[in-house]
């Protein structure tokens, strides 16, 4: 190459480099047992939301409906990105998949827990840690601080006891960017209606090297709750968020927009997405019906 023009080498270059760049990332979406029935219908959306950017083509590993399923064994090593659509009183992992899924996170593995994976696997001290906050499962005190932010946008770290997590009846609620320099809330409007879901509040967790990048008001804590956020696990990158109850709710342009960009940043630490025309404002939701 060395007798090539400098202008005919960089050409070559850059489109070397924009053939490598159009290679879809592998993501993998793991799911199964979630006390949310929806569950099948909110992994088929996650999984086309995903596959709509260009981005990642997708698999979904199912673990057995009820119990520790020995054969939920996903290679995970093979992924840019976990997405977890577990839930609620989801039975542990075998404890390989669990030694699997540590590994790969702290090596640098992109994570991704959306709603009722926050309330998976209390016992677990590496997922809590990895998640930030988690609800319910019997979590306490003893799981870590509860975490939100006051109205100038601090963030509180309250110990005092109760049990994590809860949330009101299901509303559209108005979610307010709190870092509009963080690569998956950059551009988005300071603050937008989010489709009906349930807000989820009093999440409470070890919240270590974690930044909160949006937040919604609860109506029953009347504390800004944590909505959109990261954590940084040993090399690995987490993004969290506890939107995405029902089909609907993930309808919401909002999460659809807030779930590709926090799982390419995940995968490959920046967001290379522009946010979609119809993203919600402060005034109006916005959904997109999904077509099968």
């Amino acid at each position: 190459m060395h007798h090539m023009k400098p202008f005919a080498f960089l050409l070559t270059l850059c489109l070397m480099t924009a053939a490598v760049a159009r290679e879809p990332m592998k993501a993998l979406i793991v799911d199964g047992q979630n006390n949310h029935k929806v569950w099948p219908e909110t992994t088929k959306r996650m999984k086309s939301y995903l596959e709509e950017t260009g981005l990642f083509t997708v698999d979904v590993a199912t673990a057995a409906p009820k119990g520790t399923d020995p054969d939920f064994k996903p290679n995970f090593s093979d992924y840019a990105v976990v997405v977890s659509n577990f839930g609620h009183g989801a039975a542990a992992w075998p404890e390989e998949t669990q030694k699997a899924f540590e590994e790969y996170v702290a090596g640098g593995g992109g994570f991704v827990v959306v709603h009722a994976a926050d309330n998976s696997f209390p016992e677990w001290p590496a997922y809590n840690e990895m998640i930030g906050l988690g609800g319910w499962g019997g979590r306490n005190e003893k799981s870590g601080p509860y975490v939100y932010t006051n109205d100038k946008g601090d963030v509180i770290r309250d110990t005092s006891p109760g049990r994590g997590g809860s949330h009101g009846k299901q509303w559209e609620f108005p979610v307010v960017i709190r870092d509009k320099d963080h690569p998956i809330t950059a551009g988005m409007p300071l603050e937008w209606k989010h489709a009906q879901d349930e807000l989820y509040d009093r999440l409470r967790g070890p919240a270590v090297n974690m930044q909160i990048l949006a937040t919604a008001e609860s109506q029953s804590t009347m504390r800004h709750e944590p909505m959109i956020f990261t954590i940084a696990y040993e090399k690995g990158r987490v993004f969290h968020t506890p939107m995405g109850h029902a089909e609907y709710s993930v309808e919401c342009v909002g999460f659809i927009a807030t779930f590709q960009r926090g799982t390419e940043w995940a995968a490959t630490g920046k967001v290379t997405q522009k946010l979609p025309d119809d993203f919600p404002t402060a005034d109006k939701a916005s959904s997109r019906k999904f077509q099968e």
